[in-house]
């Protein structure tokens, strides 16, 4: 049974296609490519995917993340590097500062609250 309320992945979602900002980039020349599934009241979700390299990030909102394919690592700052890989899930608060590296190309869903 469907209700109303579900909402499919559907390959209709046209995906937005973006780099990280040059300022941010450390290595490579990643892809990332974004199917945004849903975007209202600071919740956002989707599909998210990157081809190879490295980039700083800093996040200011929630994010929870599972891995779909591929394998990234992400590192704080001051802190121990993750890798992560399909099947893993995690969260990255508000605060978090750190690189994220893509080693082979990554595919993960998301939810993003502000």
């Amino acid at each position: 049974m469907v209700t109303a309320n579900l909402v499919p992945v559907s390959p209709s979602v046209e995906p937005d296609i973006s780099r990280p900002d040059p300022e941010k980039l450390l290595s490579g020349d990643p892809v990332h490519t974004t199917w945004n599934l849903e975007e209202r009241d600071g919740l956002y979700c989707g599909i998210w995917q990157s081809t190879p390299g490295s980039w700083r990030i800093a996040y200011d909102e929630w994010e929870y993340c599972r891995i779909l394919e591929g394998v990234s690592v992400i590192s704080e700052d001051g802190g121990a590097a993750t890798t992560v890989s399909a099947g893993d899930s995690f969260i990255l608060r508000p605060g978090f500062k750190g690189i994220w590296e893509v080693i082979e190309t990554t595919r993960k869903d998301y939810v993003i609250r502000l």
